[in-house]
């Protein structure tokens, strides 16, 4: 087996999104691999608390939510030392997008964090169990601990 040579580190800005990046950080620095950084927009709701205080309604939220996600992008890119034109921001479905991305950018291995849920709450869909279900590369799903 081939070391891997492109990470891509699917990004959720939560707080517990610290231990997945840290992990993609770790296995790029072992194989000495490219990291890349994606966080994906999906269908914006009015409020989301990953993007801080909530956006007055008469303001495009698209754009507030994209600039907002384009900062918390820059400073994760900096804790971790990706440059610029390896971190990513697209707008979609999160496991779509991250797939797409991973295939266009001939990504080896994608790391994703998971809560391990499993019954309902996975049938209703889980970005982590769509990106293994739907990856040509190997994925490596972190557990997260559940709130």
């Amino acid at each position: 087996m081939e070391n891997y040579k492109h990470i891509l580190l699917a990004a959720d800005f939560f707080s517990h999104g610290e231990a997945v990046a840290a992990r993609a950080k770790d296995l790029a620095d072992k194989y000495q691999a490219k990291l890349s950084i994606l966080h994906v927009l999906e269908s914006l709701p009015l409020t989301d608390p990953a993007y801080g205080s909530v956006v007055p309604y008469d303001m495009d939220l698209t754009a507030e939510m994209m600039k907002a996600a384009k900062k918390r992008l820059a400073k994760l890119g900096e804790d971790l030392k990706v440059p610029e034109q390896s971190q990513l921001i697209e707008l979609g479905s999160p496991k779509l997008e991250i797939v797409r991305i991973a295939q266009e950018n001939k990504v080896d291995l994608i790391v994703v964090g998971s809560h391990g849920r499993h019954g309902l709450a996975l049938l209703l869909g889980s970005t982590a169990n769509g990106v293994l279900h739907r990856a040509t590369c190997d994925v490596v799903a972190v557990r997260l601990p559940e709130s």
